[in-house]
């Protein structure tokens, strides 16, 4: 089962990055202007959004929650972008010279689902997407305590571990959503 959730992990990943080089083709890296809490902020909207169409049963904007997944997993690539690219570099690069360096963002986070799935068992396929939905948000809440504190931690893994776990767990719900 692990190597289909593997095959299933990196079709989802792909399909989220054919639509990120697409819209960088037809909006550029304008999202390269956000600082990290203001990234983090659109995630969390999305986020909250999934959980109020779940919880009222119905919505009323045609957005999908299955695109609202994919802008989960492309906006927390965003932020482990920015996080490595930082304010210094070039704002504008084009869709050919992104397109790597989300490929890296996605590959170190795949390798982190991977250690997990194996010691976890494969335990979020017994998961709710609800339930999954809640843990996002979670992590979102605590990246915004963690920037909120500059950053700073005592004990608690950082922001970029944050932002990897939020990927995995909505690609987790695309594959829910696609099986």
């Amino acid at each position: 089962m692990i190597k289909k959730t593997s095959t299933q992990y990196k079709e989802v990943i792909a399909a989220c990055q054919e639509l990120f080089v697409k819209k960088t083709r037809d909006y550029g890296t304008a999202w390269r202007v956000l600082r990290l809490a203001s990234i983090t902020d659109q995630i969390y909207i999305k986020a909250q959004r999934i959980r109020s169409i779940q919880e009222k049963g119905q919505q009323k904007v045609e957005d999908s929650i299955r695109d609202e997944f994919v802008g989960i997993v492309n906006y927390s690539v965003i932020a482990l972008i920015q996080m490595k690219l930082g304010a210094t570099t070039n704002m504008e690069l084009t869709a050919e010279e992104i397109a790597p360096v989300y490929h890296d963002a996605v590959e170190e986070t795949f390798q982190l689902h991977e250690n997990k799935n194996h010691d976890y068992g494969e335990a979020w396929r017994e998961m709710r997407i609800s339930s999954i939905t809640d843990i996002i948000l979670m992590k979102l809440l605590r990246v915004k305590q963690i920037e909120d504190n500059e950053g700073k931690t005592l004990i608690s893994e950082g922001v970029k571990a944050n932002y990897q776990d939020i990927i995995n767990y909505a690609v987790f719900c695309l594959i829910k959503l696609n099986e």
